[in-house]
């Protein structure tokens, strides 16, 4: 059989694949599926003459051509173009694999595809396509077929059928990332995003601190009458979102994070155990500790403390 060197030289060039690696792959290939016949000599091995095109088959220890099976021809020509194709396919891999693992950690943009796997949400990337498995996706949210969508990139890698790019919509990381896009304060690095608590679908808390002042870090993730707090909180599908100011005195940061609920009083009792006790108005004990324990338990996870409430009963005489 003869190979049209240009053609392939032309694939070569628009596919990035080395011209001298795609011929011997393809002698690689022919080689193997030759020795696998049942009339073989299995001290054959193909070899593509680079002048002519000309794939023929010889020993190891002769340059003479050995004398070809019948079907040569068709036999060959079917093993060129799977490995051509092959790889082709192996190199676009790799390049859309090396484009989204640069993307890990941060949100990508797509259409959510009705996929072979009712459990697992598929999105179409535009080059390439991710999925967002059932651990990944917030209860509380439709995925619906042809809805835009922003997810977190948590993963790229080659999986045994093409890039595998895992997504979610409940990591953390994803609430930083929408107020990076929405947030030019936090995009410059003005003002820094300290810690992020999530139990998707229901609350967020974020707690921010500025590098420069006269700068807002609260007000500059809230925005004007509350528009970038708003479009976040949208894309979460309606995600409530605590924000609060960091601080490096763990009584004033846990105190913060207790929001909306007001602290009297903040007091470390055990460093090392990171233990601190708070003190809150009688009325607000419920709205500190939350519904089954959410708003303490995010701030707990916010702060790293573990956070004792005490509600301040005041005696009437």
């Amino acid at each position: 059989m003869i190979v049209d060197l240009a053609a392939l030289q032309t694939l070569s060039i628009a596919n990035a694949i080395s011209f001298d690696r795609l011929i011997v792959e393809i002698e690689t290939a022919v080689t193997q599926g030759y020795l696998e016949s049942l009339e073989a000599n299995q001290q054959a091995r193909a070899k593509l003459n680079r002048e002519t095109g000309q794939i023929s088959l010889f020993t190891n220890e002769s340059e003479e051509p050995l004398e070809e099976p019948a079907d040569f021809n068709r036999f060959v020509t079917g093993i060129v173009r799977r490995t051509v194709k092959l790889k082709i396919r192996e190199m676009n891999d790799l390049k859309i694999v090396g484009e989204f693992t640069a993307v890990v950690g941060d949100v990508v943009h797509g259409v959510i595809q009705q996929g072979r796997d009712a459990r697992v949400v598929f999105v179409n990337l535009g080059s390439a396509e991710g999925r967002i498995p059932q651990q990944e996706q917030v209860p509380t949210e439709k995925y619906e077929h042809g809805d835009r969508i922003k997810a977190f990139v948590v993963e790229v890698k080659q999986g045994p059928k093409g890039p595998d790019i895992l997504l979610s919509r409940t990591h953390p990381g994803l609430v930083k990332k929408l107020f990076s896009l929405e947030v030019p304060e936090v995009l410059s690095g003005v003002v820094e995003i300290m810690g992020v608590a999530r139990e998707a679908g229901a609350r967020t808390k974020i707690s921010v601190r500025t590098h420069r002042a006269g700068v807002n870090p609260k007000g500059s993730l809230i925005g004007p009458m509350g528009t970038r707090v708003q479009s976040v909180m949208n894309e979460l599908q309606g995600e409530k979102i605590d924000i609060v100011d960091w601080s490096e005195d763990p009584s004033l940061y846990v105190a913060a994070a207790l929001a909306p609920s007001r602290v009297i009083s903040s007091e470390v009792v055990d460093e090392e155990r990171r233990q601190i006790k708070v003190v809150v108005p009688d009325f607000q004990l419920s709205l500190a500790i939350g519904k089954d324990g959410q708003n303490a338990r995010l701030a707990a996870r916010l702060t790293g403390w573990r956070i004792d409430i005490h509600a301040d009963h005041v005696e009437v005489g």
